[in-house]
C-alpha cells in the first residue's frame, strides 16, 4: 500500500465538511474528494501546507506509512 492519505479522520476530529475544507483551501471538491478517499498517487506540498493551516495539524497527521502485505 506505502503511503495512506488519513485526511477522512483529521477532518472528522475537526468536524469541517469536504465543501468547506475544500473553500479554505482553495481547491475543487472533486480533488479534495480523491485525497480524503487516499485515490490519488501524488500531492503538491503547496496543497498539503495548505490543508496542514487549515486544519492545525502537522503533514504526520494525515500521511501514515503502511508496509506492503507479502
Amino acid at each position: 500500500m506505502g503511503i495512506v492519505l488519513r485526511l477522512d479522520r483529521v477532518m472528522a476530529d475537526r468536524k469541517i465538511s469536504l465543501n468547506e475544507l475544500a473553500e479554505q483551501v482553495g481547491i475543487s471538491n472533486v480533488n479534495l474528494s480523491k485525497l480524503k478517499n487516499n485515490r490519488v498517487t501524488a500531492i503538491r506540498f503547496s496543497t498539503l501546507a495548505a490543508i496542514c493551516e487549515v486544519l492545525d495539524c502537522q503533514p504526520g497527521d494525515i500521511l501514515e506509512y503502511e508496509k506492503e502485505s507479502e
